[in-house]
């Protein structure tokens, strides 16, 4: 299986604000970071993943929710071991249609397929290398600093806040959204 790509922007466009070289290791860390945050939130990897195979459990619906998305392709599904053929697909929902009408309840569904961006979109690229730069230039051992007579304090979840687009494109991707859907 080819997994995700380890970053969701070009390490490149990150070096170009911070004025450091590409591969600075407190860079790289910053956009894993600011990586792992976005995909966290939308619920999937994002970028390209291709041989992938998913275990899910049946539902005894007509529906099954995959955990990522777009479907670039299925290339088996297997319920209980036993190979499942006819299954529609519902590409950008990332959903699978059972050809006999329920996925059957308390049995194992194995799907062997292909999903993600490739490329990942500019948007998404964009709020990383955002929030990235700020990881970057946070230290969250810095609670207080004092200068003279004046004082600034410092909140480590205040200065790695979201952005209005950082929120946008979260929800723009998200999957599986449960009751806020």
């Amino acid at each position: 299986m080819a997994g995700p790509e380890p970053y969701l922007a070009d390490p490149a466009d990150l070096a170009t604000l911070l004025k450091k070289p590409a591969d600075d290791p407190q860079l790289l860390a910053a956009l894993r970071a600011a990586t792992r945050r976005f995909r966290g939130q939308v619920r999937h990897p994002v970028s390209l993943v291709t041989d992938d195979t998913t275990f899910l459990d049946g539902t005894g619906k007509a529906v099954l929710q995959l955990p990522a998305a777009p479907v670039l392709a299925v290339h088996a599904v297997e319920v209980d071991g036993a190979p499942l053929t006819g299954v529609k697909v519902r590409r950008q929902a990332g959903l699978l249609l059972h050809p006999d009408g329920c996925w059957p309840e308390w049995s194992e569904v194995t799907v062997n397929w292909d999903h993600g961006l490739d490329p990942v979109p500019e948007d998404i690229a964009e709020v990383v290398v955002d929030q990235a730069r700020v990881i970057y230039r946070t230290d969250p051992a810095i609670q207080q600093v004092t200068t003279g007579t004046e004082s600034v304090s410092f909140a480590a979840t205040a200065a790695v806040g979201i952005t209005e687009q950082w929120r946008a494109a979260v929800e723009a991707y998200r999957l599986n959204r449960g009751d806020d859907a």
